[in-house]
């Protein structure tokens, strides 16, 4: 009997881990391109997240970048976030963002230009 619980929790653990994605999504805000990329599939606990800026084609690497991302209170269970400011390593920004359960979470990224106008990007991952 144990020998078969051992090899179903086997199948399960196998199928969980082959059909784990990474995160990519593009999208374009006033004129500026933006990727979102996970460094790998996205795990309840902590997540490395990388985001590239462009525009007119160029690497844009001048601008303060921050994402939060939060799922919404429902029966049962509080309203959760996590954000974080990230950092400029080698023209690509990298932040941590601790996901604490499964489930639909919905983010913000936003990202401050030199001329001090802040830009918003809404969209949400399936963890």
């Amino acid at each position: 009997m144990q020998n078969i619980i051992k090899i179903i929790l086997g199948f399960f653990l196998t199928f969980t881990f082959l059909n784990a994605q990474v995160l990519e999504q593009n999208g374009e805000k006033d004129g500026y391109e933006v990727t979102l990329k996970s460094s790998k599939a996205l795990v309840v606990g902590s997540n490395e997240l990388l985001i590239t800026l462009s525009k007119d084609s160029k690497i844009v690497e001048s601008v303060k970048v921050k994402a939060k991302f939060f799922m919404p209170e429902m029966p049962g269970m509080p309203y959760m976030e996590s954000e974080d400011n990230a950092t400029l390593v080698n023209g690509v920004y990298k932040m941590n963002i601790n996901l604490p359960m499964s489930g639909t979470w919905q983010y913000q990224l936003k990202f401050k230009t030199d001329d001090g106008v802040v830009h918003t990007i809404k969209g949400s991952v399936n963890l």
